[in-house]
């Protein structure tokens, strides 16, 4: 019994490793480019890198390129306004994508450079982890603005179990059935950077169609909360939250092209 007890430890724990593998990598990269280059940047980024980025997701390796744009902010000047999504199945090899010859064999890269129009500010890398989406979601329709929160807990792969046991079902069930015009719902855990500096260790996403329910949300009056998994929930978090509010800009994937 022993022996067969271990036998399916083994295989449950690799079957787990290969769904978390599968999921891939995702880096964030958060930037700050001035106004005045605002509309020029995302002029060649929708032009030039998503069609890059849609070249290398037929290869295989880039599953997600989206690129977003923060809706207000504090210390403006200072802060990042602009941030990239990109996600891996190896991120070991994510840089040999970039390269847009293939694609814009013709056109030289001062046209296409957008690297030089702002400044790197932030570098997180992130594991995808639970996605659910309303039934019957268009994502070029529903998915039009991001809310990014940030959490910091003292068990990060308890949280995100927590959340996926009490939150998914009860927020699939809200979308589902008109309680919430909250169009999506994810979360990850942050791998890198970590420590005592870094204020969050898990993300979690609400999409919407409107900056208004982004900014303020609105629920129906029936809606039950699931209280008890959200006092648990909230018994891991040892901070407050932050989030900031993105306007989805373009977005390449496997679905949308």
């Amino acid at each position: 019994m022993k022996t067969m007890l271990l036998f399916v430890f083994i295989l449950s724990f690799k079957l787990n490793a290969q769904d978390e593998e599968n999921k891939g990598i995702s880096m964030y990269q958060y930037r700050h480019v001035p106004s005045d280059q605002m509309e020029e940047f995302i002029s060649r980024e929708t032009k030039y890198w998503s069609k890059v980025a849609e070249n290398a997701i037929t290869k295989g390796n880039l599953t997600f390129w989206g690129l977003f744009q923060k809706v207000g902010g504090f210390d403006e000047p200072n802060s990042p306004n602009i941030l990239f999504i990109n996600t891996y199945n190896d991120i070991d090899a994510g840089e040999s994508i970039w390269d847009p010859s293939e694609v814009w064999p013709d056109v030289s890269m001062d046209k296409m450079d957008t690297f030089s129009m702002g400044e790197v500010m932030h570098t997180l890398f992130v594991k995808p982890a639970v996605w659910v989406e309303a039934k019957n979601a268009v994502p070029e329709n529903d998915f039009k603005f991001i809310k990014i929160i940030y959490h910091i807990t003292s068990n990060p792969n308890n949280l995100i179990a927590l959340e996926d046991q009490y939150w998914t079902p009860f927020i699939q069930s809200a979308m589902d059935s008109g309680k919430t015009k909250q169009k999506a719902w994810g979360n990850a855990i942050i791998l890198s950077p970590s420590g005592p500096e870094m204020n969050a260790n898990t993300i979690s996403l609400d999409v919407y169609a409107s900056l208004k329910e982004a900014l303020d949300p609105t629920w129906d009056q029936s809606t039950v909360f699931p209280q008890d998994g959200l006092t648990e929930i909230g018994a891991l978090e040892t901070d407050q939250r932050t989030s900031f509010v993105y306007r989805r800009i373009k977005v390449v994937s496997p679905r949308e092209q």
